[in-house]
């Protein structure tokens, strides 16, 4: 046998295009298993809802709420994304006033009330306009009457991510404040039944988020109310504003405003607050009273303004691990400022319309060009 020892190995040519053919299969193969896993996931989450919407309302209240505290705590040691985004929320706004150790317990807490407003959102089928009272107060209610709030007489509501919001909405409906509410849509398609028909069944009429502002100024217009988070950070393309939120800035909406000012419907702000052994309290503010010409800047700061010392007293109740600061100046210093907050040349645009008192979404500004060193 003669020996190979020495003679250079042989290589098979490969096909022109051969391996832009297999990157390309590849791709697609890729692409294809994560359509068909999504598929499978938005199946898993769909099953897990429909079973919640079975199982918690068997449960007794007190059950409930240890069960959101069991399963809030757990979130908050697990959940380490969002954990980290609340340990830095917590950071930029209250700096030195709170300490570290402080500060582990609030996003602990935080956790649990959000928990404790998920699982009583499934649980809130037991409640009805008969037995809510049990669980729910209301608090300077008379606030509300005092104004022209009768049905056909049209109100806008300003609420915020604090402690139980959906109960907020639920009982009001109970209570004969029922109007319509914005609708959140889901990436899964399958999860907006469910929460659609838990949301309505108290009286509310869900608005899709489609066309929202001008679906709601035909529902002043008719003397129809409505409520409004106002304290989801939008992204600065849309129609926004900045406003200041524990002295740094950030985008909100300003739809609520904007229709309070085209039907001169009373704004009229309202927050839920937790109560010893899984109870609620359900807060109306004094009617907001703006100045004459005052910006749409100015009018949703002022919204906001009544809700912030709420959440400096029991910082705990709001939800600390949203991105509330998706944006920072770009002159502001970095470290006051959360590490996932960027700059963006559409936020420098509403930072510029605020400064001087632009309309909305007008402002041309440019952020400069960086030279690369």
């Amino acid at each position: 046998m003669p020996s190979i020892e020495g003679k250079a190995p042989r290589v098979r040519a490969s096909k022109p295009g051969g391996t832009a053919f297999a990157a390309c299969a590849k791709r697609v193969y890729t692409g294809a298993m994560r359509t068909a896993w999504k598929g499978i996931r938005y199946r898993l989450e769909w099953l897990a809802l429909k079973a919640a919407t079975k199982f918690v309302p068997l449960l007794s209240r007190k059950a409930c709420y240890r069960l959101a505290l069991l399963l809030g705590s757990l979130g908050a040691m697990l959940d380490r994304r969002g954990r980290r985004v609340a340990l830095s929320n917590l950071r930029v706004a209250f700096g030195d006033e709170i300490s570290s150790e402080r500060g582990a317990q609030i996003v602990r807490e935080s956790y649990q009330h959000f928990a404790r407003t998920m699982l009583d959102f499934f649980w809130s089928p037991r409640l009805t306009s008969q037995n809510f009272s049990r669980y729910v107060e209301f608090e300077n209610r008379e606030r509300w009457d005092e104004e022209d709030t009768r049905p056909g007489k049209p109100v806008v509501v300003g609420c915020y991510h604090y402690s139980n919001f959906e109960w907020l909405s639920i009982v009001s409906a109970f209570a004969g404040l029922e109007g319509v509410v914005i609708a959140q849509q889901f990436k899964n398609p399958l999860l907006d039944p469910i929460f659609l028909k838990l949301r309505q069944r108290s009286g509310h009429r869900v608005a899709p988020r489609e066309g929202a502002v001008m679906h709601l100024y035909r529902a002043l217009r008719r003397g129809e109310r409505f409520a409004l988070l106002v304290d989801l950070t939008t992204s600065a393309k849309l129609p926004t504003v900045a406003i200041k939120c524990f002295g740094l800035e950030r985008c909100v909406t300003f739809a609520h405003v904007w229709l309070h000012q085209r039907t001169g419907a009373p704004l009229i702000n309202v927050h839920c607050e937790p109560l010893p052994g899984g109870r609620y309290r359900v807060v109306f503010h004094p009617r907001i009273e703006f100045p004459a010409g005052a910006s749409l800047q100015e009018m949703a700061q002022a919204c906001w303004d009544q809700f912030e010392p709420v959440v400096r007293k029991n910082p705990a109740p709001w939800l600390w691990m949203y991105k509330h600061w998706r944006y920072r100046p770009l002159a502001a210093n970095l470290a006051a400022y959360p590490f996932y907050a960027n700059i963006s040349e559409d936020f420098e645009r509403r930072l510029d319309e605020g400064a001087r008192k632009l309309p909305p979404m007008t402002s041309k500004v440019k952020l400069p060009m960086v030279t690369p060193a």
